[in-house]
């Protein structure tokens, strides 16, 4: 047993000493977010982000590409020569807004809008991580819906017009028992099998749920419009005008008008464009909480998180703590009351006064006094 204790002396010492310098050694180099970096450091840092991205990108290329898993089963017209669903008999249409277009401009819009706030924020690793965190939302959002797409799917509402059935290859199919032809109640149901179109863009009529563009759409504008609300302080501690709301909810906009083109052209359902906004919306609000320090708290919420050091949360003592693209109470100038609530002293939250409490002398030298000569504050009356 006495194996398996440690044995007092110096030979602990230096054992726990070659510990604690193995456990430096592993420890990774740190960098300040204050300084720009040579691109052999960012490399260092990024590296594997960069080739992940690859290969969630090629890994999503090649189920985009995939024959669709599901093998779906669609009713076509009854006896009397009816159609049975008309809503998946709608002509083909050309698109409103092409899948790369929406692409694009999910991507190079933000990509853009970031570059111009840094005529205000002017840092290297504000920029870094707004990109990075736009291709995390982008690229984890696009490979999501393709496998939805290809395990699960759905009939575009130009389903009939792209497979061109044939309801008359369901006998042969029957006869040799292969897929669900002529199958359901009264042999109603059929399979791709009597479909005559273009084998590519029967493919893509069977993959309507959920939808890309909106999902790349929502991935990129959300994203944006949280980057928007952090860097020019929109829902914060002062009144901002109204310019402010009209600028941070014009992305939404897009992405609603984008996915929204979809029915119009009938490309898609509405409950694939609502699928679609669903899962874009989460990973952006993922993927932005990932490389800032928060996403609804007004205090952190512009602050791009360093890879290698935790943030503390002290207001006004972080790196970037004045990485915003407002002057507005204080904000960006380094004085720090903008992240002080824009009152009290010592670098306390206040209320009204000093350290918090009412009645004391404000930031602005006024004194302050409740309404009424109430002397508690408004939280401990609750």
């Amino acid at each position: 047993m006495g194996l398996f204790r440690k044995q007092p002396g110096a030979g602990n010492a230096s054992n726990g000493h070659s510990k604690a310098t193995r456990r430096h050694e592993r420890t990774p180099e740190t960098y300040t977010m204050s300084t720009r970096p040579s691109f052999g450091q960012w490399l260092k840092h990024t590296w594997f982000d960069i080739v992940m991205m690859a290969c969630m990108g090629a890994l999503g290329l090649g189920i985009y590409m995939a024959r669709p898993a599901a093998n779906r089963s669609f009713a076509v017209t009854f006896a009397d020569g009816e159609i049975v669903y008309p809503e998946f008999a709608y002509p083909l249409r050309k698109e409103i807004i092409p899948i790369w277009l929406a692409a694009f401009l999910a991507s190079v819009v933000p990509i853009v809008i970031f570059l111009l706030m840094q005529i205000r924020v002017r840092s290297f690793w504000d920029v870094n991580n707004a990109v990075v965190g736009l291709l995390y939302s982008l690229i984890t959002a696009a490979v999501f819906q393709v496998f939805i797409k290809w395990l699960i799917g759905g009939l575009r509402p130009h389903f009939l017009e792209i497979c061109k059935p044939d309801v008359g290859l369901a006998r042969g199919a029957a006869a040799a028992g292969e897929g669900y032809n002529k199958a359901g109640f009264r042999e109603l149901y059929y399979t791709r099998e009597i479909c005559t179109g273009d084998e590519t863009q029967i493919n893509d009529a069977l993959e309507s749920f959920p939808s890309g563009h909106t999902t790349a759409a929502f991935a990129g504008f959300v994203y944006l419009y949280l980057y928007l609300n952090a860097k020019l302080k929109v829902f914060a501690n002062y009144h901002a005008p109204m310019w402010k709301l009209v600028v941070l909810y014009m992305p939404i906009l897009t992405a609603t008008l984008i996915g929204g083109a979809l029915t119009v052209d009938k490309f898609h359902n509405w409950y694939d464009v609502f699928a679609g906004a669903v899962i874009g919306t989460a990973m952006a609000f993922s993927a932005y909480r990932m490389c800032y320090a928060a996403i609804w708290d007004w205090h952190f919420n512009h602050i791009p998180l360093n890879r290698t050091r935790p943030f503390t949360y002290v207001p006004g003592e972080a790196e970037l703590a004045d990485a915003v693209g407002t002057r507005k109470v204080g904000w960006g100038l380094s004085h720090g009351h903008g992240h002080h609530a824009t009152s009290g002293f010592n670098g306390h939250y206040a209320t009204n006064g000093v350290n918090g409490h009412y009645g004391g002398d404000g930031v602005d030298g006024m004194t302050r006094k409740p309404v009424g000569g109430h002397p508690r504050r408004g939280d401990e009356m609750v």
